[in-house]
């Protein structure tokens, strides 16, 4: 197990939140919920103060801080999408109710947290050994919302994206 693990901070939602990051991805699990054992900052006595949890694999920890912090864009969580029905998965269920998403693949989901949703394939088309393809499928990828693996590939091959 990693030595290091992002704490996201929440206000009163670190249960809902993990519980929601573990449906997303195989690998996911809580590992503990713990309680506060005294009234605080944190919440009251019996209220939940941390969840322990597994993203794919990765440790995380869910704090019930009290007051609520905004992320910003200066830490994100970066998926690498198998395939673009795994980008479109994770795309739409991150975003949606309340999420907003940004451009160049980048989203923050319903408590505000920051998401790249990238395929694999973006660095064979963006980082390909032709230069001027590669070009045009940053071009391509600066111009998109949600990533799309077909426009990628086509403008790296300099064809008309539909």
């Amino acid at each position: 197990m990693s030595k290091i693990s992002p704490c996201l901070w929440f206000d009163g939602e670190a249960e809902e939140a993990a519980n929601f990051y573990v449906s997303l991805l195989p690998d996911s699990r809580i590992e503990k919920v713990q309680k506060n054992l005294v009234d605080g900052p944190a919440g009251k006595a019996g209220t939940v103060l941390v969840v322990d949890f597994m993203l794919a694999g990765q440790r995380f920890m869910a704090l019930n801080g009290g007051t609520r912090f905004e992320y910003t864009h200066a830490i994100s969580f970066f998926i690498d999408c198998a395939d673009q029905a795994e980008v479109d998965r994770l795309w739409d269920v991150l975003s949606a109710n309340g999420g907003s998403v940004e451009q160049c693949g980048w989203l923050k989901d319903r408590y505000g947290v920051s998401w790249q949703i990238v395929p694999a394939a973006l660095m064979k088309y963006i980082g390909g050994p032709d230069a001027a393809g590669a070009q045009r499928a940053m071009q391509a990828m600066l111009g998109m919302v949600k990533l799309d693996i077909e426009g990628l590939r086509r403008a790296y091959e300099g064809k008309a994206v539909a």
